[in-house]
């Protein structure tokens, strides 16, 4: 029978997770104690009390030592993820006592990386000891991220979530669209297009039903055109980026900031086709009533005047 919350966490040390951290790292008994400077006998004392915790065998011992199975890999990356938020944690509360730095999670689907890369370029010159953790991926993955606990906050969109209410939320920009291409691209030196001159391309989108790809198709819809079958779906920006390099046949939509700096760093070109469909706008997003440290904010801070000098050069 599987042990109760409760139970496993009135019985698991931090210690106890060095040691499988350990056991994982060495492969053997012998090695992590070592590391760890116990005893063989008191790391093999440590790991039965670690197995009667979770009521089960997490190792398998064979002739090459010791081998986790799948409930001890299972126990092992989450024992890694511990002493990484617990390293994270002193980082924290390091900068909170000084005053500066600190550490901060921020989230970014891929049209808004830009757009952060500039609040992060100017919250590192005024905290120059400030950590930040950049993950990107789609609004539904980052607001599920948000929920456990995994970033402080995101630029991205609430009407994907069936509860946006537990979110704060503000605006920060709109989102224009433009669709990209290798500088070889057939059609790189037309002046105008129509959707119907890039309807047999092969397009790189966001998978299905993501807010991009919902606009495209309706784009299709409106133009009375068939959606194209075979795709390339994705939400990195790299990704996109390398197979636009490799194929001159493909085209993929970005937002115009995306394209705006692959047009000036000369990876990519812009098609000169203009969409009809109006994009949802980025959101900041944070956990409703969720406390923010002051990294968080001044982040926070540094996005919203981002977007507002953004909004300014479009006008």
């Amino acid at each position: 029978m599987t042990p109760t919350l409760n139970s496993i966490i009135s019985r698991l040390h931090v210690k106890q997770l060095r040691l499988l951290i350990a056991l994982g790292e060495h492969g053997s008994l012998l090695g992590a104690a070592k590391q760890l400077a116990l005893t063989q006998p008191g790391a093999s004392k440590a790991l039965h009390e670690i197995e009667t915790t979770f009521g089960t065998p997490l190792f398998v011992r064979t002739n090459r030592g010791l081998e986790p199975n799948a409930a001890g890999h299972c126990v092992l990356r989450y024992a890694r993820l511990i002493h990484t938020d617990l390293a994270h944690l002193r980082e924290e509360i390091v900068g909170i006592m000084r005053g500066a730095g600190g550490r901060v999670s921020v989230g970014v689907i891929m049209g808004a990386v830009p757009l952060l890369t500039d609040a992060i370029t100017a919250v590192m010159e005024e905290q120059p000891e400030m950590s930040v953790e950049i993950v990107e991926d789609t609004s539904a993955t980052l607001l599920s991220l948000i929920d456990a606990g995994r970033l402080d906050l995101a630029i991205c969109r609430t009407s994907v979530s069936q509860t946006p209410y537990l979110y704060d939320s503000v605006f920060v920009q709109d989102e224009t669209l433009a669709v990209i291409a290798n500088t070889a691209h057939p059609l790189a030196r037309r002046r105008r297009l129509s959707l119907g001159d890039l309807a047999r391309d092969r397009w790189i989108v966001y998978r299905a039903n993501m807010p991009m790809r919902v606009l495209l198709e309706r784009e299709f819809h409106d133009a009375g055109l068939r959606f194209p079958a075979h795709l390339l779906e994705t939400t990195s920006a790299f990704a996109t980026l390398s197979l636009l390099q490799k194929n001159a046949t493909l085209v993929a939509l970005v937002s115009v900031d995306v394209a705006r700096f692959c047009t000036e760093h000369g990876v990519a070109c812009t098609l000169p086709l203009k969409l009809s469909s109006q994009s949802e706008a980025y959101e900041l997003v944070t956990r409703r009533d969720a406390p923010l440290s002051p990294g968080a904010r001044m982040l926070m801070g540094a996005i919203v005047g981002a977007g507002a000098r953004q909004r300014r050069f479009t006008e």
